[in-house]
């Protein structure tokens, strides 16, 4: 965050310093008009399970984001699906990722418009993206049984994908690309969604910290022997680890009501 012009006014003491800067982002996200409306909706409900994990990668996130990068990386056609949040949250460091782990990134929007498209592919590319799928005549597959503007992909893109990553996803996709045979990644702060559970690797995570903690992994597991990456992901159980997370939130607010602490949601 540092240089961030947005930080001005932000007194650097705050106890909410991080989280006020992350949803001016999203703001000016939505003024520039590649943010949806309900994007702001998504991320305010997001930040509510975020205060519960304690805002921290927890244990069980950390396992499945190895897990992740794991099957990225013995993917034959890995794909990122981008939309308007992960865009204004973390342009760089996806682009960062999908190269370290030769993926294609594609934008894939729920509120879907060509304006929208465009301009997630622009900030794409002024972030350092060389490709951009899935914007205008590209998006030119259909994922079956899925009616949303969300089932328009790129052929070359999530259509042929083996693996998907879906940052900040809706549970119908994931659904129906679990339908299609893929290994879908999700990133969901909610460990209970339809997406989470729908998931073959769900990641409890914010996706600020997500991405960033993928990267680390793939910078350390690229080397790593294609056997060992595979045993990786055969070994890992969703199930259980969605149960780990909400075993972490269950003891964790525990010991705050033991200690006679007072959770606060929100100093902002």
């Amino acid at each position: 965050m540092i240089g961030d012009p947005r930080a001005s006014w932000v007194p650097p003491n705050h106890p909410r310093r991080e989280s006020l800067l992350i949803r001016e982002r999203l703001v000016d996200g939505f003024k520039e008009g590649y943010v949806a409306t309900q994007g702001l909706i998504a991320h305010g409900r997001g930040e509510c399970f975020d205060y519960l994990i304690g805002e921290s990668s927890i244990p069980p996130a950390l396992t499945a984001e190895r897990v992740a990068v794991a099957a990225l990386l013995i993917a034959k056609h890995p794909v990122i699906s981008v939309n308007g949040n992960t865009a204004a949250l973390v342009p760089r460091q996806v682009i960062e990722l999908a190269k370290l782990v030769n993926a294609k990134l594609e934008v894939n929007l729920f509120y879907r418009t060509r304006e929208r498209e465009e301009l997630i592919a622009r900030v794409l590319r002024e972030n350092g993206a060389e490709e951009v799928l899935g914007v205008g005549d590209d998006a030119s597959c259909t994922i079956p049984e899925l009616f949303s503007e969300r089932r328009r992909v790129s052929c070359r893109g999530i259509y042929i994908a083996d693996v998907v990553l879906v940052p900040l996803e809706d549970g119908d996709r994931t659904e129906a690309l679990r339908r299609m045979g893929k290994i879908v990644i999700a990133i969901d702060l909610n460990p209970l969604s339809r997406t989470s559970r729908a998931a073959s690797i769900t990641i409890v995570d914010n996706v600020v910290r997500a991405i960033p903690n993928m990267i680390k992994f793939a910078e350390e597991m690229r080397g790593m022997p294609r056997d060992e990456l595979i045993r990786i992901v055969r070994n890992f159980n969703n199930e259980e680890n969605l149960r780990s997370v909400i075993m972490f939130i269950r003891d964790r607010l525990s010991e705050l009501v033991s200690k006679g602490i007072t959770l606060e949601f929100s100093k902002s």
